[in-house]
């Protein structure tokens, strides 16, 4: 393991599956060391898709600094107050922990403030084995450039057209704004007999080459439904073992 950890990043289309491939890894990797899971995504699923609760996020800290009044504790020492408040956000379970970025209620403009939180996150990071980013939906995280340093992206496609394309173009607006990945990951999620030739067919037009197929699995929907975490998935399930596939490639990097 380097001295500063893993990173790995997941970015696609909204709806591919990139928070239930998350949960996995996040589950997996820790049988392989520390794990920091990041749910930067604003609808914030991670939890629940690893079963656990989580009492706040960085989001409201964000917001209790922008809207304090000018001359409260809060904003005399702005800088110290988010950093404790992230420190406090990070919740701690006995696989791994977890830190929620939730999503901003109010409009004013919040560069500074995510400039702080961003290194204190990067610092935070540099503790653990292994750091798990569930970014947004669609390309919001890179043209913000708030995954920066990333080893691994893992861009989760599904066999549509527009879930193709938009993974072809994570990879050139990272170059556009220069952001340096160690590894470009594709997984195909809700992979099927019935659709596979026409996900290759997509994925070779547009010039992609996919990592790794995960199928189909209903019961992904069932335990979403009930309420279950969906990364307690049986470990024999086709689609767990490929995801050990991808733990595996992953830690080809480390």
């Amino acid at each position: 393991m380097s001295a500063k950890g893993l990173t790995i990043a997941l970015s696609g289309k909204g709806g591919v599956g990139k928070t239930f491939i998350a949960s996995m890894l996040v589950k997996r990797l820790s049988e392989h060391g520390s794990v920091l899971a990041i749910d930067a995504d604003p609808d914030s699923n991670l939890p629940q898709a690893l079963g656990v609760t989580v009492k706040r996020s960085v989001g409201q800290s964000r917001e209790d600094i922008i809207n304090a009044p000018m001359r409260s504790p809060v904003t005399n020492a702005k800088q110290e107050y988010l950093e404790q408040a992230i420190h406090e956000s990070i919740e701690e379970f006995p696989l791994f922990s977890i830190i929620v970025m939730g999503r901003s209620e109010g409009e004013g403009c919040y560069c500074a403030v995510n400039h702080v939180i961003r290194g204190v996150i990067d610092t935070r990071a540099r503790g653990y084995d292994f750091t798990i980013i569930d970014c947004h939906a669609g390309l919001e995280h890179l043209s913000r450039r708030t995954t920066r340093d990333v080893d691994i992206m893992l861009v989760v496609v599904e066999p549509t057209k527009n879930s193709i394309q938009t993974a072809t173009r994570v990879t050139e607006i990272a170059k556009e704004l220069h952001i340096q990945f160690g590894a470009v990951l594709v997984v195909a999620n809700r992979v099927t007999a019935e659709n596979k030739p026409r996900l290759d067919e997509l994925a070779r037009d547009n010039g992609l080459e996919i990592t790794a197929y995960v199928p189909f699995e209903p019961l992904v929907s069932q335990y979403d439904g009930m309420g279950k975490p969906v990364s307690d998935l049986p470990e024999d399930s086709p689609a767990s073992k490929v995801i050990d596939e991808i733990c595996r490639k992953i830690l080809s990097y480390a």
